[in-house]
């Protein structure tokens, strides 16, 4: 049995969310990029969480590293 078998699966439509997530934030709109991450799937955020975890960070990080906040670009 493959090892990865057992990680969550991220679905189509999460991922169409985390990234519609990403743009929001990228154009400063913050509450809809909230809205965009909490229409997320508990199953999907188990494998976002763990695909971040396995490059060694996390959302927060991710979007720092991007230079995004949810109050617009970081300065």
């Amino acid at each position: 049995m493959c090892a990865h078998a057992t990680e969550p699966r991220l679905s189509l439509m999460a991922v169409g969310d985390l990234r519609d997530a990403l743009t929001a934030l990228q154009l400063g709109q913050a509450p809809n990029a909230i809205a965009s991450l909490m229409a997320i799937d508990a199953e999907s955020w188990k494998a976002i969480e763990h695909r971040l975890a396995a490059v060694g960070g996390d959302l927060r990080q991710l979007l720092e590293r991007a230079g995004l906040s949810a109050f617009g670009p970081l300065v």
